[in-house]
């Protein structure tokens, strides 16, 4: 189990290194939420066409992958430092102050807005009305919400390691319910087109698709939103560089690719199905899809365990991000209690919760969040990759033991505010990435030229570019020498309990798909609602088993 503690600020010691497989199970079951719901049927709610979304999801998930493998980790490779530990060593820490406050308040927001989506389903066990506005519109939802709210933030204060296992059991019982239930509503749109039966699979497949799910042309939105979307979703976590936290302990930088996993299992499939079953659902409700919640959607395809989804996937992710939120506060004054933080900053994450803005303007707001930090993504590319190439002082702030590096925060206000001309320009949200890095990059550059940057500090940099040297020999020697055999048959080392849990989790698995396919090929979309529910808690159980047996016996 990686340790995510984003306040350590030492670099990551060789014996902690861990292999691709680490990284193979976290991305892959980190980028599967309840969001995914919202997400994907703000694509049909967009009117965008049937190529605009396979093929921009297609490119725009390329793009965060490359993000990821070629920026993020290489330098959590080359540093193995935290996002924070490294902020503060180019801008000190003044900057990490104001950096904590900003991404803490997102992160409360975020959170904010997963404890909504589970909010979403728990309310219809009370027969509370779907929440679309902006503001709550039934008390009843205000109580839903501060409940779930309140488990959440319990959860949290206790730390969330436990509940990430338990994420990371979910996330191929997730992945596969976005399947069926893609399956289960298709059935819905199938039957509303009787007159396209005789056509051939695949042309049934798109027509379909073509007349009630992506129908095109609607909003002047096309495949290059969508493909920016896709790329900026997670800009926090590979242009911001918050994902340095986990990759700091990759073995190789190569590893950041294995968040393809995470893109084209997580977000390409979950976005594609979360589309098709928001489309079913608003066809056989007999309403718009602006009038649903994820709650709705997912209730209306998989019965009541499409209550249990989307309440799951909300609670896991918005656990995590609770803490992180916690730990950015935290960071201002560490003395501060880690679990009174976490609790305060969790009430304020629950009346968030309230306010159901998640369904209007969820896409809106993770542009946004994405676009405001990645400012200092570009400010340490920038410093760890050109200054020595451009004959400039790489961490010259840190030499000169600065409390804030100016020229850092000038970028920041100066990019974020030529992204603002841009928009009131024309240039939409998601396309503000490229000009807004770019502005961050040049100021930089120009400005700690000017303040200090230009200077040798020759009496401290070399010494300690020569320990950072001296660190790297370390690590290549270890990992030259490490006895990969010993640690495969470690590794692959499993007991007869761990076999046969495997077995029953993925045999459960398919029973799920299997329950989808025949319910494709049958017309009767209550065979999925009925008998869901049992591979579901076998699976469950079993995943439950396997996961504690194998971290048993890693011990």
């Amino acid at each position: 189990m990686l340790t995510n503690n984003e306040l350590e600020q030492a670099p990551v010691a060789p014996s902690q290194l861990k292999p691709a497989r680490h990284f193979a199970a976290s991305y892959s079951g980190e980028h599967v939420a309840g969001t995914e719901f919202v997400i994907g049927a703000s694509f049909v709610a967009w009117g965008v066409g049937v190529s605009d979304v396979l093929w921009g999801l297609l490119w725009g998930n390329l793009l965060a992958v490359l993000t990821w493998g070629l920026i993020c980790a290489p330098i959590a490779v080359d540093t193995r430092l935290t996002l924070y530990a490294y902020l503060k060593k180019i801008g000190g820490k003044g900057l990490i102050n104001l950096y904590s406050v900003v991404n803490g308040v997102l992160f409360c927001i975020l959170a904010g807005a997963m404890i909504t989506v589970s909010a979403s389903a728990a309310r219809i066990l009370f027969g509370i009305p779907p929440q679309v506005e902006w503001y709550p519109t039934d008390p009843g939802f205000v109580a839903v919400a501060l409940l779930v709210g309140s488990v959440v933030t319990l959860v949290s204060v206790r730390g969330f390691r436990r509940l990430a296992v338990f994420a990371q059991v979910c996330a191929p019982w997730m992945i596969m319910m976005f399947v069926v239930g893609g399956l289960t509503m298709f059935v819905v749109l199938r039957e509303a087109a009787p007159a396209m039966a005789d056509q051939p699979l695949l042309q049934r497949l798109g027509s379909i698709a073509d007349a009630y799910v992506w129908r095109g042309g609607e909003n002047g939105l096309g495949v290059w939103h969508v493909a920016a979307f896709a790329w900026i979703a997670n800009l926090a976590m590979h242009g911001g560089l918050s994902d340095m936290t986990i990759l700091r302990y990759a073995r190789k930088s190569s590893y950041g690719y294995l968040s393809a996993l995470g893109m084209y299992i997580g977000h390409y499939v979950a976005w594609v199905a979360a589309g098709v079953m928001g489309a079913g659902a608003a066809l056989a409700l007999g309403t718009s899809i602006e009038n649903l919640d994820a709650g709705s959607v997912a209730y209306q395809a998989l019965g009541a365990t499409g209550i249990l989804v989307v309440i799951i996937a909300g609670w896991t992710t918005s656990n995590p991000t609770i803490y992180r939120a916690g730990l950015a506060f935290q960071s201002l004054y560490p003395r501060w209690r880690r679990t009174t933080v976490t609790a305060v900053t969790g009430i304020l994450t629950t009346v968030i919760a309230c306010f159901p803005f998640v369904f209007t303007q969820l896409m809106n707001f993770v542009g946004l969040m994405g676009l405001i930090l990645s400012p200092i993504g570009a400010v340490i590319v920038t410093e760890h990759w050109l200054f020595p190439r451009m004959g400039l002082t790489r961490y010259w702030n840190y030499y000169r033991e600065s409390y804030l590096n100016g020229p850092a925060c000038l970028a920041w206000g100066l990019s974020l505010l030529a992204a603002w001309g841009f928009n009131l320009l024309g240039v939409h949200l998601f396309f503000l990435l490229m000009p807004t890095w770019i502005t961050a990059m040049v100021v930089y550059t120009l400005a700690a030229a000017w303040c200090g940057a230009r200077h040798p500090y020759a009496s401290q940099a070399p010494q300690h570019e020569s320990e950072l040297l001296a660190r790297k020999k370390a690590e290549r020697d270890y990992l030259d020498n490490l006895d990969t055999k010993r640690q495969s048959v470690k590794a692959a080392a499993a007991t007869r309990g761990m076999l046969v849990s495997a077995t029953i989790a993925v045999l459960s698995i398919l029973a799920c798909l299997l329950l989808g396919v025949y319910t494709l090929k049958s017309g009767d979309i209550d065979i999925v609602k009925d008998w869901i529910f049992i591979p579901t808690v076998v699976y469950m159980v079993s995943a439950t088993v396997w996961s504690y047996l194998k971290e048993k016996n890693s011990e």
